[in-house]
């Protein structure tokens, strides 16, 4: 087929070409802008791109379907040709997916308010560790696997990040609910996207959806510490693995430090013992995206294998696990297949680019660059860092860009979470005129609020501002380490690349 993707230089929509690219199709499409480096990558694929959006041209170009991004709306100059005419088949990315390229494979999907990233990255990479050629599409960029999108060969299991966000201007269901999961991994559920989700209910209703389409010989993969997702039910119409630190779970993690040397931590599976890992990736949080990647890897590989607890059964695999189950409710897998599955390889993970990423590393200065947009992930990477480098002076920049950041709705949560700095820079809030002040994230209550806590807040009119402020207090700072932590999930209006050549010519 030929196949015309409208918006097709953003990232989860140009990895979606190259794996349909990769499948045989022919592929092309248009951007606003064509930039690097998707633009570049796609090019060298053999994908012919066009500059800006023209009806007479899509008329000319006669695809055999069109696929419309996440990103277009009505007003959209191709949008309403298509509208106008119904010359072309149209699509979303998510409907496309699960046609050209999910069908028929044992998808593995990854879902959550936080980790669906690193974990889906964490799984890919232990099923190729285990001599798997899976198929994955990850939503970041990773450094394991070293691509973010892979066909795979069919046989073998499709790691796919499942979003919640909603599929299309013409489909708002959530586009997890297109990726017929055999394996759905739950890593946690917390209210976001406040533009198109009403509520906390709102949310855990499409997660339900979620888990109602996973057949019954297939799995889900629950954070059982986690209030929002337990109160889902019991699920009963397919089988449950619990994952976390509490007793109740199947797989637990165990034994969990952290400190300057790196992080440690235990996996258990019905109590008993199945790794030990000692790997460089911060915070419990990061610990809990391994676990659930490790307990997806096994349930893919050695899943056959498993028993309900409540049908205990003898015998000892050479590794010393024990195969009874201790109690009911989950599912056992043998102690020789959980020795099949090797995690040894997570001691040489290196994460996802502008997750907790490491920009500037010396001894009196540290500056990191994370992702976080939600109060949960930024206040658990503030704890993780103040143990990962004790003694530093923490300055931490959050630029409220998201469309649930920007609101007003999480200001207690922002305010407990910005709390673990010691300085903390608020950046404008993007596309401001667009909220009604009163609904806009509120600067000068949470400056207050951490005033009380001994924390100092600082804000500007622009980013560009908010850096002079930075550098200044930085340079200040002359009797402890310092370490600075950027939270966006857009680029910040460059100023941490600013930070970083400024702080280095000093």
């Amino acid at each position: 087929m030929r196949i015309y993707f409208m918006g097709i230089c953003g990232t989860a929509m140009g990895n979606a070409a190259l794996l349909v690219r990769a499948a045989g199709h022919e592929v092309l499409g248009a951007d606003t802008g064509v930039y690097p480096p998707m633009s570049t990558v796609l090019a060298s694929a053999g994908i012919e791109l066009h500059e800006g959006y023209d009806p007479a041209r899509l008329e000319k170009l006669q695809p055999d379907l069109v696929v419309v991004g996440n990103a277009m709306s009505r007003g959209n100059a191709e949008v309403e040709w298509l509208l106008d005419t119904r010359a072309f088949a149209f699509t979303s990315v998510p409907a496309l997916l699960a046609d050209f390229v999910l069908k028929g494979r044992k998808n593995i999907v990854i879902a959550g308010t936080h980790g669906k990233t690193t974990t889906t990255a964490l799984t890919a990479f232990l099923l190729r560790e285990n001599g798997r050629d899976p198929g994955f599409l990850i939503g970041g960029v990773p450094q394991d696997p070293p691509v973010g999108n892979h066909l795979g060969t069919a046989g073998d299991p499709f790691v796919i990040e499942g979003d919640e966000y909603d599929s299309a201007f013409f489909d708002k269901r959530s586009k997890f609910i297109h990726y017929a999961p055999h394996i759905a991994v739950l890593n946690n559920l917390e209210f976001d996207h406040a533009d198109i989700f009403r509520d906390l209910p709102d949310v855990q209703r499409t997660f339900l959806h979620l888990t109602r389409i996973v057949p019954r010989n297939g799995w889900v993969v629950l954070n059982g510490d986690d209030d929002n997702l337990r109160a889902l039910g019991p699920l009963g119409w397919t089988r449950v693995v619990r994952v976390g630190t509490g007793e109740g779970n199947t797989v637990r993690i165990v034994d969990f430090t952290e400190s300057p040397e790196g992080v440690s931590f235990s996996l258990t599976w019905n109590n008993e013992l199945w790794t030990d890992v000692h790997w460089t990736q911060p915070g419990l949080f990061n610990a809990r995206n391994a676990a659930m990647a490790a307990t997806a890897t096994a349930l893919a590989l050695e899943g056959g294998r498993a028993r309900r607890l409540e049908e205990p059964h003898s015998g000892h695999g050479s590794s010393g696990l024990s195969a009874t189950a201790p109690a009911a409710g989950g599912f056992a897998l043998p102690a020789e297949s959980l020795a099949r599955v090797k995690l040894d390889a997570l001691a040489r993970y290196r994460g996802v680019k502008r997750r907790q990423e490491l920009l500037v590393d010396t001894p009196l200065l540290k500056v990191v660059e994370d992702f976080g947009h939600h109060p949960t992930a930024v206040g658990e990477t503030l704890v993780s860092l103040r143990a990962r480098y004790p003694g530093h002076v923490i300055h931490a920049a959050f630029e409220p860009r998201s469309n649930t950041s920007r609101r007003k709705v999480m200001q207690t949560a922002f305010m407990r979470a910005l709390a673990n700095a010691d300085e903390v820079y608020l950046g404008p809030v993007a596309r401001a005129h667009l909220l009604k002040p009163d609904e806009r994230f509120d600067h000068e209550a949470i400056i207050e609020h951490l005033a009380v806590q001994g924390v100092h807040g600082h804000t500007a009119p622009t980013n560009a501002e908010l850096l002079d402020k930075m550098l200044a207090n930085v340079a200040a700072e002359t009797t402890n380490p310092q370490l600075v932590v950027f939270f966006t999930n857009g680029s910040f209006d460059g100023i941490i690349a600013g930070f970083v050549q400024q702080t280095g010519k000093r």
